[in-house]
């Protein structure tokens, strides 16, 4: 059982436009369904039982919801996938492995507010037909997974979930799943691989898009907590009034986590586009520590590639064109992207001039090295390589050349692999090589070139160093 969680209470940032996180770390808060229902918990739910299932969705398509778990694609466009035709079961997975280096959202909302995820499920679930839903929870939160078996538990009791849902004729389980920290899970073929207790091999697209053949070859809608939390607040204000907030397409609020070298690092909750990176740098996070000035910023998770202080970007088409400073650049996905970086999972590292960026680059291909799956040998023997190039530059060992090599592997990676992992690790070599190619250089030796790593040599890489 999960102990209860009373917050001790943080202010939001004048900044910040709280929906989803309004009762993160509120004063007097709980996670209980008691105190949720006090403050019109379940409202919507009651609300969505009375409508048809089309018409939730085509809210959620006015609202112009775009998915906050990393790709940014439209929710109620991907719940429209399900063929019209169907006759199996329909399934909801709530992705809730939140594996994304420099992301911490989900876990809070999972914590502090379990059953505005719940609710938003439910709705999610009676409008795309879906019986049967999963919570996918990552093995490291052991304690939000008791949260949320508590909460599921709460909400039969008061029949908003089980046999025939508030009388609607609609039956609802959800059920929670513990995965076994596989990065790889948070893909969304990986994660329906391991919840059908298999190997989480991601599935080839096409056929298996989930939404046509996902879990057990069944029609599956897989969204992210933050997505799913939104649900319920469209249907609360309805899709045109939820889409006048943030900037258009890119619609709504959503939850940045700030880590690395700033004053006050944490989550602020905020229109999309309404915030430049310089302004939740600089303001929301009270700037950079004494002394220290920006070097780069990775703002959508480890995988996002990096942009560099002081970069210019163009942005805009034609007459509407201009030239924006990297710390100018709003915070929406269409801008990150056009800047050639993307939006993620809204985390977001911020790296002073007191980093190594061969440090920081090692840092993160040994990750990624540690978590490829294996199924496709581009990304297995690519992510390993660069992890061993890297720990030649970080150790003072690796030749100017090996830099060159290093580009070369993670290039070989891009585009060839099943899943989006072979970007996710390549695009971080990729950029930094791009951003810092000389200071890396400047980090290796060239009497070291007699140990010039090649794809030839690369198997007998760690007996080189």
């Amino acid at each position: 059982m999960s102990k209860v969680i009373y917050t001790s209470g943080k202010e939001p940032h004048a900044r910040e436009s709280r929906v989803v996180f309004k009762n993160v770390d509120r004063e007097g808060w709980d996670p209980s369904i008691a105190r949720y229902m006090s403050e019109g918990g379940y409202d919507q739910l009651k609300k969505a039982m009375k409508m048809e299932p089309q018409a939730i969705t085509d809210e959620v398509k006015k609202g112009g919801l775009r998915g906050r778990g990393g790709a940014g694609f439209p929710a109620g466009v991907k719940w429209g996938f399900i063929p019209p035709n169907n006759e199996k079961p329909v399934y909801l997975i709530c992705n809730a492995d939140e594996s994304e280096p420099g992301t911490f959202k989900d876990r809070y909302i999972i914590h502090q507010d379990p059953h505005q995820l719940i609710e938003g499920m439910a709705i999610s679930s009676f409008a795309v037909g879906a019986k049967l839903a999963y919570i996918y929870i990552r093995e490291e939160f052991p304690e939000g997974a008791a949260i949320l078996e508590k909460a599921i538990s709460e909400a039969h009791e008061k029949g908003f979930l089980g046999k025939d849902v508030l009388g609607s004729g609609f039956d609802l389980e959800i059920y929670v799943h513990r995965g076994a920290g596989a990065y790889i899970c948070g893909e969304e073929t990986g994660l329906i691989e391991s919840l059908e207790g298999k190997r989480p091999y991601p599935r080839i697209k096409p056929p298996y898009f989930p939404a046509a053949m996902g879990l057990y070859l069944c029609p599956t809608i897989v969204n992210n907590v933050e997505t799913l939390c939104h649900v319920k607040h469209i249907l609360e204000v309805g899709g045109e009034e939820w889409a006048k907030t943030g900037t258009p397409n890119n619609t709504g609020t959503r939850i940045l986590c700030v880590s690395g070298d700033v004053v006050k690092p944490g989550y602020f909750e905020v229109q999309v586009g309404h915030v430049t990176m310089g302004e939740l740098i600089n303001d929301m996070c009270g700037g950079l520590k004494d002394g220290r000035k920006l070097k780069a910023v990775i703002p959508g998770g480890s995988s996002a590639k990096v942009l560099r202080a002081g970069e210019k970007f163009t942005v805009g088409r034609g007459d509407d064109a201009k030239e924006i400073d990297m710390l100018d650049i709003p915070m929406d996905f269409d801008t990150l992207a056009a800047c050639g970086s993307m939006a993620g999972s809204g985390g977001v590292i911020v790296i002073d001039d007191s980093r190594s960026i061969s440090w920081v680059l090692n840092n993160i291909n040994a990750f990624y090295a540690h978590e490829s799956c294996g199924q496709c040998t581009p990304c297995r023997e690519g992510s390993l390589w660069m992890k061993k190039i890297t720990d030649r530059v970080v150790a003072g060992k690796a030749s100017p050349a090996d830099i060159d090599t290093l580009d070369s592997v993670a290039r070989n990676i891009d585009g060839r692999t099943i899943c989006a992992f072979g970007e996710a690790c390549a695009w971080p070599t990729e950029s930094f090589i791009d951003k810092f190619r000389e200071e890396l250089v400047g980090d290796t030796d060239a009497s070291n070139s007699e140990k010039i790593l090649n794809p030839e040599s690369l198997a007998a890489a760690a007996n080189l160093s």
